[in-house]
């Protein structure tokens, strides 16, 4: 639905599932191959179990766990792992390689302990990745939005914007502004932009001022 939006001109869709590394790479080399290089990666896959216990620690569903580990948290490493392989065996300078995180982050959780944890370990992968791939002029971030509607946020009941907007307008400090997917790939284009050319090893929140969540503490 994205590539026929943007159109088969300007942008080309390849089946890829970030939890296969073999599958990641040949993405990396087919993207590389047909456009001459690879100067943007940017890793937003990502997944939620869906559990009766919540994934609460003491009710903690480990095949589900391991499920959300092998998309979020080793597909995101693949992911930054082909892409940075792939700029420097091309020499790219000012690359930049984008992950999507969640303001979960940086917080514990009363539910979703697995995606909790997928989460903080992004955030650790983007601040180490940013750190060993600085020499060569690649530069690591994430983006973190609030729950934004998709079709992850309508398995969670959240079916329009509305609904998103009654369940969590109320614990945000800006008011009267709704959360779009725009505004989150806006953000990723900046920081894949040269106007981030000195950015790097930042997670840029878009929460619009996330005051607290009901099912999570600041760790």
């Amino acid at each position: 639905m994205v590539a026929e939006s943007i159109g088969a001109k300007r942008c080309s869709y390849v089946q890829c599932d970030i939890a296969d590394e073999e599958q990641v790479k040949s993405a990396v080399e087919w993207t590389a191959t047909t456009y001459g290089g690879l100067d943007v990666m940017f890793c937003n896959a990502g997944i939620m179990s869906h559990s009766d216990s919540g994934q609460t620690v003491m009710e903690l569903d480990m095949s589900k766990f391991d499920e959300v580990m092998r998309v979020n948290t080793r597909g995101t490493a693949a992911c930054v792992k082909q892409a940075a392989r792939k700029m420097v065996e091309l020499g790219t300078r000012g690359g930049a390689i984008i992950c999507t995180s969640s303001p979960l982050a940086t917080r514990g959780g009363h539910v979703d302990t697995d995606y909790v944890m997928s989460k903080h370990a992004v955030l650790g992968l983007v601040r180490s990745a940013s750190m060993q791939l600085g020499a060569h002029g690649i530069r690591v971030n994430s983006v973190s939005p609030m729950a934004v509607l998709t079709p992850l946020t309508r398995r969670m009941g959240l079916a329009t914007p509305a609904d998103v907007e009654n369940a969590l307008g109320r614990f945000t400090s800006l008011k009267g502004v709704a959360l779009t997917a725009e505004h989150v790939a806006e953000a990723a284009a900046f920081l894949a932009s040269d106007e981030a050319a000195f950015i790097t090893g930042h997670d840029l929140v878009v929460d619009g001022g996330l005051l607290c969540l009901p099912f999570a503490a600041h760790s």
